[in-house]
């Protein structure tokens, strides 16, 4: 790559970021609750990876100023989902291939806070067996704790993260079904790193465990941007690039059970979230078991607020080959907890 393409790309990049991140006060809000599903046309589209088919796809509008920003992904246990915010709200939804998804939107575990530094979540998981949820929050580099009725907030700032640059701090994180935590930064070691830094807490961060500190290595270009775990105990990791094209993403396979202190974490990629595919800045993730031994796999964008972009969710049914599936190591046996427990609705945000 020339000179002047490397400064051109560099200065995009620039122009993206102060876009996205430099925001500060947010503008007056407008109220408006209406949210519109709108099917796109996904016939003749290629599938996005070998064991996942594109089953659905939308994109949502809506006028109001709590729509839009999505940067995490929850089912709900109920058929529904949670979607939050970077600018601290929420949308709740019903899966809108089976029914009237009946959105809800509206302020994220807290009061209202119109300073964007301060509800800038950009992940969140769930328990399925007591519903709490944990988010990360990117300017502070916090994991705030609620409950299932979205009360009672508890937050930590753990001090492995304090350093993490503060628009790439917890931008991906999943608690798994043996109850520890991964977090990872979108951030790299250094301008030109292959690797970022990445954590994992024995147990809920919010109530004191210490991690360990490990790095994620994505292929190249690319950004951790969520993460779930599927059926098997192995997550699958939503990834992001921007690039004078636009956005791309990519979903990559990986397995807890490969993590070592201060080693090096890496996945297969699954997935090319690219044209002619509908694509955009995908930040969110979620996972649903199914019946055959695969899972849907949920994946929704951020719009940054631009014009120029859109609020995009796929619907995606993962199907490993069975060849695949027989490589699982014993330590993902854990999954067998996960497809035990009872999944409770969530009661908050009505």
């Amino acid at each position: 790559m020339s000179f002047f393409r490397r400064a051109a790309l560099v200065l995009f990049c620039c122009l993206i970021l102060v876009l996205t991140w430099g925001r500060g006060a947010m503008a007056p809000a407008n109220q408006d609750p209406r949210v519109v599903f709108v099917p796109l046309a996904i016939a003749g589209l290629p599938a996005p990876g070998p064991d996942l088919a594109l089953e659905a796809a939308w994109e949502l509008r809506g006028t109001g100023y709590d729509f839009g920003g999505y940067s995490g992904l929850v089912p709900l246990g109920d058929g529904g989902f949670l979607a939050i915010s970077d600018r601290g709200r929420y949308l709740r939804f019903a899966d809108p291939s089976e029914a009237d998804p009946q959105p809800r939107m509206g302020w994220f575990l807290m009061e209202r806070n119109d300073d964007k530094r301060e509800v800038d979540s950009e992940s969140l998981t769930r328990d399925p067996e007591t519903g709490t949820l944990w988010t990360g929050y990117e300017q502070s580099n916090a994991i705030v704790r609620g409950d299932a009725q979205g009360g009672n907030p508890q937050s930590v700032r753990p001090a492995a993260m304090r350093d993490w640059p503060s628009n790439g701090g917890p931008e991906a994180m999943v608690r798994l079904a043996d109850g520890r935590f991964i977090v990872l930064s979108e951030s790299r070691e250094g301008w030109f790193a292959a690797k970022g830094p990445a954590l994992l807490f024995p147990s809920d961060p919010v109530a004191g465990a210490e991690p360990t500190g490990f790095h994620f290595a994505p292929p190249s270009g690319y950004r951790p941007t969520d993460m779930a775990q599927l059926p098997d105990g192995r997550v699958l990791i939503l990834l992001r690039r921007v690039s004078l094209g636009g956005f791309t993403g990519k979903i990559v396979l990986a397995d807890p059970a490969a993590i070592r202190e201060g080693g090096v974490w890496k996945g297969k990629v699954v997935a090319d979230l690219r044209p002619p595919l509908p694509t955009d800045n995908y930040e969110g993730l979620a996972i649903e078991p199914t019946n055959d031994g695969g899972a849907w796999v949920w994946v929704i964008s951020d719009d940054n607020a631009m014009i120029l972009q859109r609020t995009l969710l796929l619907k995606l049914h993962w199907k490993p080959e069975e060849q695949d599936a027989k490589k699982l190591p014993a330590e993902s046996g854990h999954a067998k907890k996960a497809s035990g427990q009872a999944a409770r609705p969530l009661q908050l945000l009505q």
